[in-house]
């Protein structure tokens, strides 16, 4: 892969608005700058797995990491800590909003890139992956006019996505919507955003104390992290607001051992919580090059192992220059919807076996996250292998 000179193009302004084209063109959620001996690494993270690009010449890679710093309203003469900063740019008559991220590494600063693009982050409920009957479950919990909802997952897997498209589909001229982000990561037509800022004690806490005086039908808070955030958003669930708000667990029956952990009452939280999603994304089989496929004996195993049916046929790309050779193209997500009903609110009440809740969940109809991806392979949309590496969790 060639290096990137400053000769190569008329100037530096060129260079960064082509690496942004090129990664708007290529679905690129993420460009890294990761800066080495030799000069700038360029990474690509498309449907994602990070994909090398063309690197930057030691001589270049500083201008360019200072041009996107100036763009993004970043201390240029700071190299020694961290900083965060927002851009926009129109690509190929698209507004893309950027948020960038330096951190100081031994060879100078690496930059990361979330590249937020409006159809990508607010889509109709529908094409969010949901299968028919979590479909209808979700949108069951949209029903309730108050109580918490909460998506739960790992960075990157789609939570922002599913929330932003939600508050758009219940927004109308009579709700009164409000959201406490950390960053505001997409501008929402109708709906009053609150970017937290720590430098002047603007906390989630404190943002949403504050919100519940503004007479909202609707607070979204980003993500809850600590105790007192936990505990006011439940309390604003419990006083006729319907929440919504994001966790970093494995799955959706250890959102509620993550709230007790975090200190919220048990009666609070059994009053309030509506239901929990969980979530994660698979990439797609590419549909230029489909195939049917026999998998490994340890896959067919393991889906055995399920009560999957051996006579099923499976798919997967073959590569091709549309899928860059990798047999993916795209994701979607796959689903866990956990409806709080009084026998979980029983269990919550009296125990903190998270086991224990998700038997009653599975036997009320849930389907993990390990089925739901199962389902999609049978169905032809991507692998069992893809399935496995994303889903499996050993409890």
């Amino acid at each position: 892969m060639s290096r990137l000179d400053f000769s190569d193009t008329a100037s530096v302004v060129e260079m960064v608005n082509s690496l942004i084209e090129t990664a708007v063109s290529r679905d690129a959620s993420d460009i890294h700058l990761e800066p080495r001996e030799y000069g700038l690494r360029v990474r690509l993270r498309i449907d994602g797995v990070l994909r090398d690009s063309a690197p930057y010449s030691p001589e270049v890679a500083p201008l360019v990491i200072s041009r996107l710093k100036i763009l993004a309203g970043m201390d240029i003469a700071e190299r020694r800590l961290p900083q965060d900063g927002n851009l926009q740019m129109e690509v190929n008559q698209e507004r893309v909003n950027i948020r960038l991220s330096t951190l100081p590494t031994i060879y100078g600063e690496k930059l990361v890139l979330r590249l937020l693009r409006h159809d990508k982050i607010v889509m109709p409920l529908e094409s969010l992956g949901f299968s028919k009957e979590n479909y209808r479950r979700y949108m069951d919990f949209l029903n309730n006019a108050y109580g918490m909802i909460l998506v739960t997952g790992p960075t990157g897997c789609g939570k922002t996505t599913t929330l932003y498209s939600t508050l758009h589909a219940v927004n109308s001229p009579g709700k009164n919507i409000i959201t406490v982000e950390d960053p505001v990561e997409y501008r929402i037509e109708g709906i009053n955003q609150v970017q937290v800022n720590n430098k002047i004690k603007l906390t989630f806490a404190r943002a949403l104390r504050t919100i519940l005086r503004q007479d909202p039908n609707i607070v979204m808070v980003g993500e809850i992290r600590d105790g007192e955030t936990a505990e006011i958003a439940t309390r604003a669930a419990l006083t006729g607001h319907l929440v919504f708000s994001t966790l970093h667990t494995n799955d959706a029956p250890r959102a509620v051992t993550r709230l007790l952990d975090m200190g919220v009452e048990r009666f609070l939280l059994t009053s309030s919580l509506v239901g929990v999603v969980a979530q994660r994304l698979v990439r797609l089989n590419c549909t230029n090059c489909l195939e049917p496929y026999s998998p490994e004996e340890e896959e067919l195993a393991f889906y055995e192992k399920l009560g999957g049916s051996g006579d099923v046929s499976f798919n997967r790309g073959r590569g091709c220059e549309k899928c860059d050779y990798t047999g993916f193209r795209g994701r979607t997500a796959i689903h866990e919807v956990m409806p709080v009903d009084e026998t979980m609110r029983r269990l919550i009440m009296h125990s903190e076996d998270t086991e224990e809740i998700r038997r009653h969940a599975v036997s009320q109809g849930m389907q993990t996250l390990l089925q739901d991806g199962i389902n999609r392979a049978v169905q032809g949309l991507t692998t069992l292998a893809e399935v496995i590496q994303v889903a499996y969790t050993v409890f």
